[in-house]
């Protein structure tokens, strides 16, 4: 016998004998993640795509593409046909020259601490979902780049934010310790610190980090330091203050880094962390959920760059050293704008007398004057009235948008 189907001449959402479709509502991701902003530099990016005479300083990477002999070394791995699968934490000689090289900057920091992982903001999710549950409490220094923030806001925690200043003494960004000691208490989870920041070059002094540490070992609470930009520091030395220079191995501590500033690496998506080594084998099962393990040629490349790269970081430094001096003459001279010169990274965070919409203002910028500003509220509600510029550009390119800055302005 023949099986027919019943017939079923319902529409799709309309009840059987009823005359008007009941409504269904569109799938949708959960809560927190449909309240998270998309990102306001990109919105601004996108509305110039295609333009050839846009002037970009939105991102945040350099001009130059990545030194021939870190790409070369990328490319004798997928020669060798090293295109497999590697260990969770990363292969065993890049951690050991990680080890090497961190312990030459900060002292004894062992292997046994460190993880690869798939990019610096990789290993910033990677901090979070090691620490944070729902309903935790988190304290953050702001303004600060969009994705630190909302990553805990993503695992379910509140953000606390704590903003840095302009001290009118120095001119210099600064933060008041007290009033982000008295936000962390011992139902503070986590407390984030970028320096040298980003957006403002904020460098945070070694004696607030010391600080800031006793305080947290009083109360319990993790400290998360992202040191992306920790060599881009223009007062002469090698490296900016850093919490491995003053934690035990066992403290609360964890620090995200990452190959793409100090070394041109934007696009390559490779980073590292130091956890204290207890936390070591968890981490190991995140990166296995999340990633499995960042790419064997990728990880070549790294190594390639910690083995031979320190005369392309140093270089680096000086080149970024003399285009901030270029790019904060020029913006001071512009009526109407003001600027505290940046300690480290490679921003210059600018206000306009008078503004009040970043994004707006951005957006005519690209779009009248073909110049490509990050606007300051992608960095939180503390960074309106801002504009960001990345000044990881020739000196020629950073005075025409200068001049392009006055013009708008001025007239």
């Amino acid at each position: 016998m023949q099986f027919q189907s019943p017939q079923n001449n319902a529409t799709p959402g309309r009840s059987p004998g009823t005359a008007e479709p009941t409504p269904i509502a569109p799938p949708q991701a959960r809560e927190s993640i449909r309240l998270l902003e998309a990102s306001r530099i990109r919105e601004v990016a996108n509305a110039a795509m295609g333009r050839a005479d846009v002037l970009a300083f939105w991102f945040g990477e350099p001009d130059a593409v990545t030194p021939a002999f870190i790409r070369d070394a990328a490319k004798d791995s997928l020669d060798a046909g090293e295109t497999f699968y590697g260990h969770n934490l990363g292969d065993p000689a890049l951690r050991t020259e990680l080890s090497r090289y961190l312990s030459h900057l900060h002292g004894p920091v062992g292997v046994d601490r460190i993880a690869v992982t798939n990019s610096g903001v990789n290993a910033l999710m990677l901090a979070a979902q090691l620490l944070v549950s729902p309903g935790d409490h988190v304290v953050a220094v702001v303004p600060l780049w969009p994705n630190v923030t909302e990553i805990p806001r993503i695992l379910g925690a509140t953000v606390e934010r704590v903003s840095l200043q302009v001290d009118p003494r120095s001119g210099l960004w600064s933060l008041d310790l007290e009033r982000l000691l008295a936000e962390i208490t011992p139902q503070t989870r986590a407390v984030i610190i970028n320096s040298p920041s980003n957006p403002t070059g904020w460098v945070m002094p070694r004696e607030q980090m010391q600080a800031l540490l006793a305080h947290c070992r009083r109360t319990g609470t993790w400290i998360v330091s992202d040191e992306a930009y920790g060599r881009l520091v223009f007062d002469g030395s090698s490296q900016a203050p850093s919490m491995l220079d003053l934690a035990d191995p066992l403290d609360r501590l964890i620090v995200a880094n990452t190959f793409s500033k100090s070394w041109q690496m934007t696009g390559w998506r490779l980073g590292w962390l130091v956890v204290p080594a207890s936390l070591i084998d968890d981490l190991g099962k995140l990166i296995e959920y999340n990633t499995s393990c960042a790419p064997a040629f990728v990880q070549q490349a790294g190594l390639a760059a910690l083995r031979d790269g320190e005369p392309v970081v140093q270089s680096f430094v000086r080149q970024l050293a003399e285009r901030r001096d270029a790019l904060i003459d020029a913006l001071r001279q512009i009526d109407g704008v003001s600027i505290a010169a940046p300690q480290g990274a490679m921003y210059a965070f600018l206000q306009v007398a008078g503004q009040t919409d970043s994004l707006t203002l951005a957006k005519t910028l690209v779009r009248e004057r073909g110049l490509g500003l990050a606007p300051g509220s992608a960095f939180g509600p503390e960074g309106e009235g801002y504009l960001r510029w990345c000044f990881a550009k020739p000196v020629q390119l950073l005075h025409q948008g200068a001049a392009r800055l006055r013009a708008h302005l001025q007239g």
